[in-house]
């Protein structure tokens, strides 16, 4: 199964919130994070974000078909690159989408330090990131009894992008 990215655009916003809260609609109920889920933000939370000269959003495809989204927020300044959120529609998880995803971004952004955070508690999404090269920085960040949010990071050379589009 192909997976190609598409710019998002402001006028997406309604599309990329209902999506968002879809795809988290699930961990929000499972740890009851009002605060801080992704399935708890208004829709204005998610224009606000498009609107940022550093955000990149792209729409994860099948085909012409919306599957989920993933930001990459860069800076373009060297601090490095930082993804937040990404998210695939529960039909679709569990597919390698999100790695897909996240390989295609790699390579669009190119190289330097990346990193993410997610939910200590969801052992299938560290082992996804650490499979893809992300190392956990040590930083954790307790949201409430039942959830924390572990910190990753990846260091990636320019080099491993020229060798790969050879």
């Amino acid at each position: 199964m192909e997976v190609t990215l598409s710019e998002a655009a402001t006028d997406d916003v309604k599309e990329l919130h209902a999506m968002q809260v879809e795809a988290f609609q699930n961990l929000l109920e499972k740890y009851q994070d009002y605060d801080t889920s992704p399935a708890s933000e208004g829709v204005e939370k998610v224009a606000e974000r498009l609107k940022q000269d550093f955000t990149y959003y792209y729409f994860i495809r099948i085909g012409q078909k919306n599957v989920g989204a993933i930001r990459i927020i860069d800076p373009k300044d060297g601090t490095g690159k930082f993804i937040s959120p990404i998210f695939v529609l529960p039909e679709f998880q569990g597919k390698g989408i999100a790695q897909k995803a996240i390989r295609l971004c790699e390579t669009i952004h190119g190289g330097g330090l990346w990193g993410l955070a997610t939910i200590l508690q969801e052992p299938k999404n560290c082992h996804l990131y650490e499979k893809m090269g992300y190392r956990r920085t040590g930083k954790t960040s307790v949201i409430n009894e039942r959830l924390t949010l572990v910190f990753y990071e990846k260091l990636i050379q320019e080099a491993h992008f020229e060798e790969r589009n050879l």
